[in-house]
């Protein structure tokens, strides 16, 4: 009798209305739902509007919950479902399953990031039976531009850079097809009715070549670069300089006209066999290099073979790609070896996407140029991650994952909508909306003019975009931020709270956010290392520039457990380009010039700061004047770096002195030298406060020493990596046995800041601390630095405005300002 009423309920015809909200447009959904609804014989339509996709669907009860657990385990490859709501439906439907036009509404779906270039579309484009056989923007649901081409909401093609380019009747028909992988793919073309590639001059002058040694203007321009030219290439986010990588002198004479000193070039290569011939590759990273997202994945290297060492100087990794757009994979079709594809622009400039200006800001650094004539709407720079601690782990969220937004975790069900204004270097923004963040793409250094003009602009496109009206912004505390100072006026401007976060609180936040921490979750202490931060308004006077902090904090709020010890940075800025001022300021903080004469004098470091202008620096140390104390684990990096002779007089990039003494890290040493040997750090009580905090003196004395023995710089190297991890770690447990005085406060580390994007501390710290029982929380899908800042100051912001009673259903209050204070 049970199973007959079962049969029967199974069997009794309802209607219903599926809304599937999350990343569901532009990635072949409605087809998906169309091909599944036929296959159980269900009458209906499926639509895009401005909530997602909205499915009306009747037949019977059992064939529909069919269809609802077929799209939640088979949806589309670039499909990312948030929620499935099902509701009665009170209508008529006709006859059969059909695919509807969007409609309008608010925007609350999510736009796709632009997606590599899928297996069958590759295939079509070196397929000589292919009607689009060489065609350079062949795509399909499942792969091709989204961000880099949208205007606006709902994602058709109308709102979009392909507008201008009407279907032919081939293209129409794959396009109207629901049974076509290319159904409703916005972007799709071919030749007739597509947007054209050419090989041009800069100069003007026309382009000659041998016609019947190429097969047309793409093909030309991978033989220019054999040749050893410097080419301009067109491409999905925006232009690119391209060279032969395994010549020297066309990637010294990148490096000269693009005003590109030291910083590590990103490669491109054909397939992963030319891959392996440099660098060795493990399956995950495999994974990474293959993936929708085809990010710059940093690899160990060298391989079997080397390039030039202008390549990456000074590192012990070069960062690959595969192609990611068809224009890439016929551009590689013939070429054998790596090609240096960088960003086009010259150094510290956001990368060009105009015609115009590639001609008049290029055209100074390559002769050539392969463009063509659909728009970039929106400049998207490539994405890099690296495998560390068994985790592909984002260092810059950019191309192939941005925006896909991010979950809050539970608690902020009903956060209002949010603006965080993110930091200053490493920029991104990020919106808070029906309980997901949407964290921008890369924008760079706001300082630059040019920058700040484009992140206005994206500020503007992702309200848009999403219809996002901000009920309250957040922004860093520091007051010259220029992204702190447009928070500031627009938030008087509009009338809206102002959540104003310190900046290392805003990392920790980040790193719970994305592991889901909930809102009510006991606190957490976290450890936030990276370069400079400004420090809480009551802690001016003891040191207001922060970078090594030992933080108990939730979302809500946080107290300084401890800290490296504030060590002066004389120059102020300057100290963070010049790492001998460091180095200088720490030794004269540790054992003064006398003291460092007598037992170090014969060293080459010795002799080198004795030429410094000695008596300057000691004034304005001593007066305090441009010469302010940092407790900044970078600065401490720049010092160490320095006295290994690792960039000592200036860093041609920001980390570079970091991340090159990481490179000499000798994991022999890592694997086989016991803690017995590694550079001993203290951890005393400071002065007044009473506040742990992390005294080198020790270190340097042994480091000085190692000098002294000849030690080998690798060796060196590992001994400080492991000497710091061990003090992180014994911080921790001093921490919390001081916390467990009056019972247990933390249980869980969360580890954040730039400083962790360097694998071998991350992956020793991470290894220590679960050896001592810690819950260990790290990023993974944004980033340590401060590429994710944004992130963890909405979700401060967002917590702060519902204890004000400022929520999503209630609407904006008027203009207040909330200071993080550590109170």
């Amino acid at each position: 009798m049970t199973a007959m009423l079962a049969r029967d309920i199974a069997d009794r015809r309802v209607s219903l209305q599926i809304r599937v909200r999350g990343r569901v447009q532009g990635v072949g959904f409605r087809p998906t739902v169309w091909r599944f609804a036929r296959e159980y014989r269900l009458d209906g339509e499926v639509l895009n509007d401005g909530e997602g996709v909205l499915i009306r669907v009747s037949g019977p009860r059992g064939e529909i919950e069919r269809l609802v657990e077929r799209l939640r385990g088979e949806p589309p490859l670039l499909a990312a479902i948030e929620a499935i709501e099902l509701s009665p439906f009170v209508g008529r439907l006709d006859e059969g399953f059909r695919i509807v036009e969007s409609a309008a509404g608010e925007a609350r779906t999510e736009i796709s990031p632009d997606a590599g270039i899928c297996a069958a579309c590759a295939a079509e484009a070196l397929d000589p039976f292919s009607r689009r056989y060489r065609y350079p923007f062949t795509n399909c649901t499942h792969c091709g531009p989204r961000l880099t081409i949208v205007r606006g909401i709902p994602y058709d093609r109308a709102s979009t850079t392909m507008a201008p380019y009407p279907l032919c009747a081939d293209c129409a028909a794959e396009y109207s097809e629901p049974a076509d992988r290319r159904f409703h793919a916005e972007p799709i073309a071919c030749h007739a009715c597509g947007p054209k590639a050419r090989l041009v001059r800069f100069d003007g002058r026309a382009v000659s070549y041998e016609q019947h040694s190429m097969l047309d203007d793409v093909d030309a321009a991978m033989s220019l670069i054999q040749k050893g030219e410097i080419v301009a290439i067109k491409a999905l986010g925006g232009y690119q300089l391209a060279c032969d990588a395994t010549r020297a002198d066309a990637v010294a004479r990148l490096r000269q006209l693009k005003r590109r000193d030291r910083k590590p070039f990103a490669l491109m290569a054909r397939d992963m066999d030319v891959i392996r011939k440099y660098c060795a590759v493990s399956s995950e990273e495999e994974q990474a290099l293959r993936s929708a997202a085809a990010p710059i994945v940093l690899l160990d290297a060298p391989g079997p073979q080397y390039l030039p060492e202008s390549v990456a100087p000074g590192m012990s990794t070069l960062g690959f790609m595969l192609p990611s757009t068809p224009l890439h994979v016929l551009l590689f079709r013939r070429m054998g070896r790596p090609v240096v594809m960088t960003s086009g622009n010259l150094s510290d400039e956001p990368q060009v996407t105009d015609d115009a200006q590639a001609a008049a800001r290029l055209g100074m650094i390559a002769p050539f140029a392969l463009i063509h004539d659909r728009d970039i709407a929106n400049r998207v720079d490539d994405s890099v991650v690296r495998l560390t601690a068994g985790k592909v782990r984002v260092l810059r969220r950019a191309r192939g994952h941005a925006p896909a937004s991010i979950r809050l975790p539970r608690g902020f069900e009903t956060a209002p909508q949010i603006l965080a204004f993110g930091p200053e270097m490493k920029a991104t923004f990020c919106l808070v909306k029906d309980g997901r963040a949407v964290l921008s793409q890369h924008q760079g250094d706001l300082e630059d003019a040019a920058t700040f003009d484009d992140y206005r602009k994206n500020l503007a496109l992702f309200r848009d975009l999403f219809d996002h009206q901000p009920q309250a912004l957040a922004c860093d505390m520091h007051p010259e931020y220029v992204s702190g100072k447009l928070a500031r006026e627009r938030a008087q401007a509009q009338q809206l709270p102002l959540v104003e976060v310190q900046h290392h609180h805003a990392h920790i936040a980040a790193c719970l956010a994305e592991n889901g921490r909930p809102l009510d979750a006991p606190p957490v202490l976290g450890i936030a290392l990276d370069g400079l931060g400004f420090g809480a308004r009551t802690d001016m006077r003891g040191g207001g520039i922060w970078g090594g902090e030992f933080l108990l904090c939730d979302y809500r709020r946080f107290e300084r457990l401890g800290t490296f010890k504030p060590v002066a940075m004389p120059g102020g800025a300057q100290a963070s380009r010049e790492p001998w001022r460091n180095l200088y300021a720490h030794l004269m903080a540790e054992m003064g010039w006398a003291q460092f004469a007598m037992n170090f004098g014969e060293l080459e470091i010795f002799r080198a700061l004795a030429g410094k202008p000695r008596a300057t620096l000691d004034a304005i140390i001593k007066g305090g004047v441009n010469s302010p104390p940092a407790s900044s684990c970078g600065r401490l990096f720049d010092a160490v770096a320095a006295a290994l002779g690792i960039c000592f007089e200036r860093q041609a990039y920001e980390g570079e002195a970091a991340m090159r003494l990481e490179a000499m890290v000798c994991r022999k040493t890592m694997v086989e030298e016991g803690d017995e040997l590694a550079y001993p750090l203290a951890i005393p009580n400071l002065k007044g406060s009473g506040l742990p905090y992390v005294e080198p003196v020790a270190m340097w004395n042994a480091i000085l020493g190692d000098l002294v023995l000849r030690a080998p710089v690798g060796v060196m190297a590992a001994r400080f990596h492991k000497g710091l991890a061990n003090v992180l770690v014994a911080m921790a447990l001093k921490l919390a046995r001081r916390a467990g005085e009056t019972g247990p406060r933390f249980e869980t580390v969360a580890l954040s800041g730039g400083c962790f994007h360097n694998r071998v501390l991350l992956e020793e710290t991470t290894r220590r601390l679960e050896e001592k029982e810690f819950e260990v929380l790290t990023h993974a899908e944004v980033p340590a630095g401060d590429g994710g800042v944004a992130l963890g100051q909405a979700a401060i912001a967002a917590a702060h405005c519902m204890d004000a009673g400022i929520t999503r259903q209630e609407g904006g209050n008027p203009c207040v300002s909330v200071f993080q204070d550590g109170s």
